[in-house]
């Protein structure tokens, strides 16, 4: 697929009358520089000129046969650029509904855990092995915490009693992967943007 910066070249290239009527033209066949400056009233110094902007996005073939300069389309760039803009919105719109589809995906997932590993009352009722598993545990209930507030060791070891009994391995959990930062056993929740992201993992 073409690169954006050509697909935009490409349509400044075109963004000039003269240079449309060049290829309008020439789609009938190779023709001179003096040719094509007879037909469009044109001196052949201005035909080159656009024909230089036109060769610079391939739309351009030149060739010099004595005195005279030859040029023909490129029908193979013509057609790449006349689609590109097509294929390029239709990438975007793949990529959104890919977008789409592993948010659902995820969503599911994250709720399949929960239902799974936390009881009716809320209890957790073990700590997942698997990573990704542990992660959204630990992110439900990082995320029962307030953003902002300084909490103590005995504050921490508490609201997590609330859930699970062994505080001191979720606790080293919560700093492990960056749901809690600690400093002088006083303890703050992080920005989500610094908790480690289970939809990375497979």
């Amino acid at each position: 697929m073409l690169q954006l910066d050509k697909i935009v070249n490409y349509h400044k290239a075109l963004a000039d009358l003269t240079r449309v009527r060049m290829i309008i033209l020439l789609a009938a066949g190779e023709m001179t520089g003096q040719e094509l400056a007879e037909k469009l009233f044109l001196s052949t110094a201005t035909i080159t000129h656009h024909a230089a902007k036109l060769r610079a996005v391939s739309l351009l073939h030149e060739r010099r046969e004595k005195n005279a300069i030859y040029f023909s389309l490129d029908r193979y760039f013509l057609k790449q650029y006349a689609g590109a803009m097509d294929n390029l919105l239709q990438e975007q719109h793949n990529k959104i509904e890919e977008t789409s589809t592993m948010d659902e995906k995820n969503e599911r997932l994250k709720q399949s855990v929960l239902r799974n590993f936390f009881s009716g009352d809320g209890k957790l009722k073990h700590i997942p092995a698997q990573l990704k598993k542990k992660r959204i545990v630990l992110e439900s209930l990082a995320e029962r915490l307030v953003e902002g507030r300084s909490y103590s060791e005995q504050e921490i070891n508490g609201f997590i009693k609330q859930f699970h009994d062994d505080f001191a391995t979720i606790r080293r959990e919560f700093i492990m992967h960056a749901y809690l930062y600690r400093d002088n056993e006083v303890y703050e929740r992080n920005p989500r943007s610094m908790w480690e992201k289970w939809e990375t993992l497979s």
